[in-house]
């Protein structure tokens, strides 16, 4: 697996930033007066690149390294590429084909085989991931690299300003001063295959995919229906296919846009699911990384995985006092929080109802 933030790319030392409580966010220019100009840029992406040159860049260094960290080469006429994006720079640069974006990917990194594409606004990473599994057991691909990438834009910084989702201040997931997001950039992506298989070359495995679920509330285009009904159903439907209770979830990578609806959905959602025994850690790094929309999902399952390897997860950037009757365990101040378990999930919410949530586990 491999990711670019803007934290850096490097996975054991984005993960040490994370666990110390930095952040990316920072002020970043822009011609156009924004409700704020903070946001999350990778920094060693050349300043001049247009949306789709920045789009291709990030995703194929993700790509290539993911390929390279799982022992194959991107060339294999095996692997299959799934990969999902929200706009990814199509406001900007309207473009022929939606898809159009994956397919001078895979051609630029000399894939044998056309990519598949996905997009579901900010669960697009996590569908990826969820459609990539059921092709892999399915038994219709054998191998497939599979995450999600996402640019900042001046289209999407207006539009978000425009909505009243930015923040004017910073980004408090489950914080009781919670008043919007920010938005980054970033990609990552994970390689992904049978066990079986994996095992068979020598592979080194970081972790399991175990389960996955969706929903769709149908609400709106943008605000989630406030019950949190899909948040419920997703996450049941994950660990249904895990063969997972929630009393065995030790840590869950919350959506944590910042946003005082999504918060609030989340925390009913939460305290609707986890209800009995044990109570999962619950830890966000959008405060970290920015709201990097279609990307969202793939740096999270990759930060699950971490944690649960390191059994501790990184303090929420911003959060002083946690939302009131927040049902579950969450990591303030500027330390990190330990747990003990194997599973852990990964939630994510889109524009459009979307809700996605994946199972990961680490060997006990």
């Amino acid at each position: 697996m491999a990711w670019w933030t803007a934290l850096g790319s490097d996975l054991d030392e984005v993960w040490r930033a994370l666990l110390a409580g930095a952040t990316g966010v920072a002020p970043v220019a822009s011609a156009h007066p924004l409700r704020n100009d903070r946001a999350a840029a990778v920094g060693d992406l050349p300043a001049e690149l247009g949306p789709e040159q920045r789009q291709y860049e990030l995703a194929a260094r993700a790509v290539r390294t993911a390929v390279s960290d799982a022992g194959l080469d991107v060339t294999d006429p095996r692997l299959r590429l799934v990969a999902g994006t929200s706009h990814g720079s199509h406001l900007d640069v309207p473009p022929d084909r939606l898809d159009r974006w994956g397919e001078t990917l895979a051609a630029g990194l000399g894939m044998a085989r056309r990519p598949l594409l996905v997009s579901t606004a900010c669960s697009a990473a996590s569908d990826a991931l969820l459609v990539a599994a059921a092709l892999i057991a399915e038994g219709e691909e054998e191998v497939c690299v599979v995450g999600g990438v996402d640019v900042l834009t001046p289209a999407k910084r207006l539009g978000h300003s425009a909505l009243g989702t930015m923040s004017p201040t910073e980004l408090r997931a489950f914080d009781e001063r919670h008043d919007g997001t920010l938005l980054g950039e970033g990609a990552a992506f994970l390689v992904l295959e049978r066990a079986d298989r994996a095992r068979e070359r020598g592979a080194r495995i970081r972790g399991r995919l175990s389960g996955t679920g969706s929903a769709n509330d149908a609400a709106g285009p943008t605000a989630p229906d406030l019950s949190g009904d899909t948040v419920v159903r997703a996450v049941t439907a994950a660990l249904a296919a895990a063969g997972r209770g929630p009393g065995e979830v030790g840590v869950l990578n919350a959506h944590g846009s910042g946003t005082p609806v999504n918060d609030d959905v989340e925390s009913r959602g939460f305290a609707r699911v986890f209800t009995d025994g044990k109570a999962p850690v619950v830890f966000a790094t959008k405060g970290a990384f920015g709201h990097t929309l279609g990307a969202t999902g793939a740096l999270e399952a990759v930060a699950v995985l971490l944690a649960l390897r390191d059994q501790a997860v990184p303090p929420v950037p911003g959060l002083k006092t946690a939302l009131p009757g927040f049902p579950l365990p969450l990591p303030g101040g500027a330390a990190p929080l330990p747990f003990t378990g194997n599973v852990g999930l990964s939630i994510t919410i889109g524009f459009g109802g979307f809700t996605t949530c994946l199972a990961l586990e680490v060997p006990a």
